[in-house]
């Protein structure tokens, strides 16, 4: 796995950072194309649905769920 990766978007009208390893990245940016939004629109998306923890570990979560998801649509 590679070292996290800092990228900046505005969600909610305020700018934040977050890190993610570039297998992350890759998969949010599959998911974006495959939704037809931009990332930007997906983290906001993932951040507005999310508990008290952070946002990185949000994405990463919601990222593990859409292909344990897949996985399970492919074994039944």
């Amino acid at each position: 796995m590679s070292r996290p990766v800092k990228r900046s978007f505005t969600i909610a009208g305020h700018r934040t950072s977050i890190s993610l390893e570039n297998e992350f990245w890759a998969a949010l940016k599959e998911a974006a194309q495959e939704e037809g939004v931009p990332v930007a629109r997906l983290i906001a998306r993932i951040d507005e649905g999310r508990g008290p923890g952070g946002l990185s570990g949000a994405v990463r979560v919601w990222v593990l769920e859409r292909y344990r998801q897949a996985a399970r649509r492919g074994a039944g």
